[in-house]
């Protein structure tokens, strides 16, 4: 594959901070396909998703607040997205009409066209939507009046100030900048709600990541807001990164194994997904870390849940991180006799549902020591599932590794060999699915933090369909970041209660009942 790209091309590849063996290697996967996933079978609660007992509740706590207090926990949200999608419906209906009223609409429905049937549910219930405030003030000093144009329906002029710099400009905004939802003094947005949630459980470091064409907009406005949530004496330290360009991937043809290029015959690279903030959670070198989507809020009379179960799943962690730290601090010193050794291995498996092999059980002392060292020593993860009530998302399985162990995993669908009717019914077995729940612990026994790219299983890609200029092209997605780019470390499951999930994927979810 080395007569694919031109010295030229090396010159492009290295101003984007990336190197030609890195490209050559993205190159490699679209030539040879991805390696799906072998799911043995789901988790469920007994096996890989643990229930915690109220029992253990008081205890876990306090164990998250002895960290809170020390300063060691941060949160992480991956806010890089536009709001496009939100509205996604409402810019499809508004493109087709240069004038628009209830009756093309309602043509729109009768013809079963689902995006009409939405907008007109917005347009109904517009008065209940947390921006309304704001859109009605944005046509006013247009000199327009909102409630004359809904009984005349006159609807164009709604959703231009909805969505275009003409007013809101919300279809080209930041996701974190959305007004999600109304108080009776103010209003929030996504970028709000979360730091509310921080005060609420004494994180006060948070870390987003944000789109670069938006970044001084965010933090001025955060910097505006921070000084109305922060708790007294607990002022929020506040970080903000971009998605690197050299994590960024390249464009293939979709019938030949050659680079896409545009009409200039330049490489064409994409960003690369969410798997590529593993780097930026990297640079932090945290400690413990909550991960966190920016549209998965809820207003103030639904947080106690969501905070009480950040403090279960951290103590849990922290819990279970204590116990592996003895283990390992006591394997350093060279204090590790047979009984030992044969207690650690059942905590290994038992609690941190690590997979020991037979030539390991039966193996020498110094063999099973090197063992446990090498996997107790690595990031932890304890991630929350909730039950699966139908919402679209990626799943927790016990899956078959390339050498014949088997690990708890987030998987997608899109991971997972849907021709198989095996896979598929080991599928339909499942009960929980991933909300983006997670609380991870990223440094070591001695207190050093991990370089937590070397717990990342490259093979776990993803290839989807895009286009460019007009032409179909295959795309590479990075080893998502709670999937493959988390592949080798080690890895919880705890149910969560459904309460704790509420993402805003559209403008429509702000009028469920939950976000009004």
């Amino acid at each position: 594959m080395g007569d694919l790209f031109t010295n030229e091309d090396i010159r492009q590849i290295q101003e984007k901070g990336m190197t030609l063996e890195q490209v050559m290697g993205q190159a490699e996967l679209f030539r040879r396909g991805i390696l799906q996933a072998i799911p043995d079978r789901p988790c469920l609660i007994g096996d890989g998703i643990v229930s915690i007992p109220d029992s253990d509740a008081n205890r876990l706590t306090a164990l998250y607040q002895d960290a809170a207090e020390k300063g060691r926990t941060m949160k992480f949200v991956p806010a890089s997205g536009a709001a496009s999608r939100m509205f996604r419906s409402l810019q499809s209906v508004n493109n087709q009409y240069k004038q628009l009223n209830h009756k093309e609409l309602a043509k729109g429905i009768k013809a079963n066209r689902p995006d009409h049937q939405l907008t007109l549910y917005y347009i109904e219930q517009i008065e209940d939507i947390a921006f309304y405030d704001d859109l009605r003030m944005a046509l006013e000093q247009a000199g327009y009046d909102i409630a004359k144009l809904l009984n005349s329906s006159v609807y164009k002029l709604i959703l231009e100030y909805t969505l275009t710099p003409a007013g809101l400009n919300y279809a080209n905004q930041p996701k974190g900048m959305i007004k999600f939802h109304r108080y009776a003094d103010h209003v929030r947005t996504a970028f709000e709600e979360h730091l509310v949630e921080a005060a609420a459980h004494t994180t006060d470091k948070l870390h987003f990541t944000v789109p670069s064409n938006h970044w001084t907009d965010i933090e001025s406005f955060l910097d505006r807001m921070k000084p109305r949530y922060e708790p007294e004496g607990r002022p929020f330290q506040i970080g903000y990164s971009v998605q690197k360009s050299s994590t960024d991937t390249i464009g293939f043809e979709m019938t030949e194994d050659r680079p896409f290029r545009d009409r200039s015959g330049r490489l064409v690279f994409r960003p690369g997904g969410h798997g590529a903030l593993l780097e930026n959670l990297n640079e932090l070198q945290g400690d413990l870390i909550f991960i966190k989507n920016i549209d998965n809020v809820v207003p103030d009379r639904l947080k106690s849940e969501t905070i009480r179960y950040k403090y279960l799943l951290a103590g849990y962690l922290i819990d279970l991180q204590s116990k592996s730290f003895d283990y390992l601090q006591r394997i350093a010193s060279g204090d590790a006799d047979k009984p030992f050794i044969e207690k650690a291995l059942q905590f290994a498996r038992r609690q941190l549902h690590i997979f020991i092999p037979d030539h390991i059980k039966k193996g020498s002392a110094s063999s099973r020591i090197g063992f446990l060292r090498e996997k107790l020593n690595r990031p932890m993860r304890v991630c929350g599932m909730v039950e699966n009530e139908g919402e679209p998302g990626g799943g927790p399985y016990w899956v078959t590794q390339r050498d014949g162990s088997i690990s708890l995993q987030i998987l997608e669908s899109s991971q997972i060999n849907i021709n198989s009717a095996e896979q598929q019914a080991i599928m339909r077995r499942s009960t929980h699915f991933n909300p983006v729940d997670l609380v991870c612990a990223v440094r070591d026994y001695k207190g050093e933090p991990f370089d937590l790219i070397r717990y990342r299983d490259p093979d776990t890609a993803f290839i989807s369909n895009k286009s460019k200029e007009g032409k179909e092209m295959r795309a590479l997605e990075l080893p998502g970041l709670w999937n493959g780019a988390m592949a080798d470390w080690i890895t919880l499951f705890v149910e969560v209660p459904l309460i704790t999930f509420n993402p805003v994927k559209t403008v429509f979810d702000l009028l469920r009942k939950e976000h009004r």
